[in-house]
């Protein structure tokens, strides 16, 4: 049946009908209807398990829709534990080894989505569109008997002496004999992710690690920033916190009003939005000019100058450095650029070629939770078990996905990760239920 636009179905509490305890004591109530939260509900489904979807937007799977800029990333050739973030990689390791990425691939070539692989190791549908995986997974939803309830809040999960009950802010209290948390984090908040299974999470007992924005362009402290906005370059990025290199990336950077962005700046913002929660100091630095040392830059350049001679000097880069960038290092090297170019000094030629191989930029921060991939931080992974996922403080409630803390690369591994931990989640959380156990 349907009510105000929520598929309601056969479940205790949907219909106001008492279809017995027993029912209720098997039914699996999964906590977000994303990408890991899906395939939770359809490894316990296919296990013979009752199970309900609740879902606080209006539909199930937006986030998927918007992954790899609409074509959905769904995993990576190259997966590898050095890739993910946490407390915890052999808790990771552990999930992975459960449903890496060779099951998959056969869980959705199964379902009809065939692959192709890009440049480092992406893995695309192969027909280029992120709806043919949301719709292929909700076809197994429906395929299976599996219920949707969308526009509906949980806020809290409790646990009497009947079970476990799901309390939503509509006042609908839904009891359940297992719950699985796969409320994603809190980026992108427009998509469906606000934080509610932190609350709940804490609400059980857990702690939750700070969460804070990854894989999201960041800020910059340089008065250059309006003239050089929208320019794109290739180069390579380091990482610099408290001085020291942590991290280094290459590949196209995009200069924005407010700072800069673009794949190897997102690959390395996590460490970035730990530095401005610690209060550590952070600099951005880039190279952009990867392929060459600074000695053969900088011996370049000299030659250039003399056989440019008689141009001026901002002129005498034309065809070799972008024209927006040439006044702005110019001025960050402390070189007038007036005059002609073969009259400048040996000293400034170091400096120019210093700066353009490590251009060290303040970085003040990153942008907001709207404009992050995925979040970094979540529940407290010493706290759940890792060959089930199952709760250690509350038993018979389960955690996938970006709800607990860990976070990976840009490049598929994240929805690798929000795979495997649902399948994993949904598995033993059914086997559970089915077999009257807590």
């Amino acid at each position: 049946m349907i009510i105000g636009g929520n598929r309601v179905g056969r479940f205790p509490g949907l219909e106001g009908m008492d279809k017995g305890r027993m029912m209720e004591e098997k039914r699996i109530v999964v906590v977000g209807g994303g990408a890991s939260g899906l395939v939770a509900a359809i490894a316990a489904a296919r296990l013979g398990a009752p199970v309900l979807v609740i879902e606080r937007m209006q539909r199930v799977g937006k986030k998927i829709l918007a992954t790899g800029n609409g074509r959905c990333n769904l995993a990576n050739r190259f997966l590898s534990l050095d890739r993910y973030h946490s407390s915890d990689r052999g808790f990771v390791e552990r999930v992975l080894g459960r449903f890496g990425l060779e099951q998959t691939l056969n869980f959705f070539r199964e379902l009809g989505v065939e692959t192709r692989e890009e440049e480092d190791g992406k893995l695309f549908p192969l027909c280029g569109q992120a709806s043919s995986v949301l719709d292929v997974l909700r076809y197994e939803l429906d395929r299976l008997g599996v219920e949707t309830l969308c526009d509906v809040r949980v806020q809290s999960v409790e646990a009497g002496s009947r079970g476990l009950s799901c309390v939503c802010t509509d006042g609908q209290i839904l009891p359940c004999g297992r719950v699985i948390v796969a409320t994603g984090g809190k980026s992108s908040p427009n998509l469906g992710s606000n934080g509610g299974g932190y609350k709940i999470a804490q609400g059980l007992g857990h702690r939750v690690v700070e969460p804070f924005p990854a894989l999201v362009p960041i800020h910059l402290n340089a008065p250059f920033l309006k003239r050089l906005s929208g320019l794109k370059v290739e180069g390579g990025v380091c990482a610099r916190v408290r001085g020291e290199s942590r991290r280094t990336e290459a590949g196209e950077l995009l200069f924005t009003d407010y700072g800069i962005s673009g794949p190897p700046i997102l690959q390395v913002s996590r460490l970035f939005s730990q530095a401005a929660i610690c209060g550590w100091e952070a600099a951005v630095e880039l190279d952009l000019f990867p392929r060459w040392s600074e000695v053969d830059l900088a011996e370049r350049l000299a030659r250039r100058f003399q056989e440019q001679a008689g141009k001026p000097l901002e002129f005498s880069f034309v065809g070799f450095l972008h024209k927006r960038l040439v006044p702005v290092v110019l001025k960050e090297s402390g070189i007038e650029s007036k005059g002609p170019c073969e009259r400048l000094e040996p000293a400034a030629v170091k400096r120019l070629a210093a700066l353009l191989k490590g251009w060290k930029i303040p970085v003040t921060g990153t942008e907001s939770w709207m404009h992050s991939q995925v979040t970094a931080g979540g529940v407290e992974l010493s706290e759940v078990e890792a060959d089930t996922l199952e709760s250690r403080l509350a038993r018979g409630v389960y955690f996938a996905g970006e709800a607990l803390d860990v976070d990976g690369d840009c490049g598929g591994f994240n929805l690798q990760w929000a795979w495997s931990s649902g399948q994993v989640a949904g598995t033993a959380a059914a086997r559970s239920v089915l077999s009257n156990s807590l």
